[in-house]
């Protein structure tokens, strides 16, 4: 549950931290947005850090993880419902990540 929780935090990290220069360059929004967007960036970098297996690992994990997340804040954030298909896409990810995560040591 550990690692299922600090993938998300560092998913929205992530997302938090590209999504903020997005309203600024493609929305017009003020260029103040940038300052959090750095530390959310900054964030997402050291966050990755605290997993505890080999970094190449955790970043191929990761990216069923940010898929999800990704999705979810199309739906909350951006109002999009995912389809059908997007569904499915983000559980073969999560598949995919569970099995590297949790493979065998």
């Amino acid at each position: 549950m550990k690692t299922l929780t600090l993938f998300i935090a560092t998913a929205l990290a992530e997302i938090i931290g590209c999504y903020l220069p997005y309203l600024w360059l493609k929305q017009g929004r003020s260029a103040w947005l940038l300052l959090p967007a750095t530390v959310s960036l900054v964030l997402f970098a050291w966050l990755l850090t605290l997993h505890e297996t080999a970094a190449g690992r955790v970043y191929a994990a990761y990216g069923g993880v940010y898929v999800a997340v990704a999705l979810i804040w199309l739906w909350v954030v951006d109002g999009v419902r995912p389809t059908p298909w997007d569904a499915t896409g983000v559980a073969v990810a999560l598949l995919g990540m569970g099995i590297i995560m949790f493979q065998p040591r």
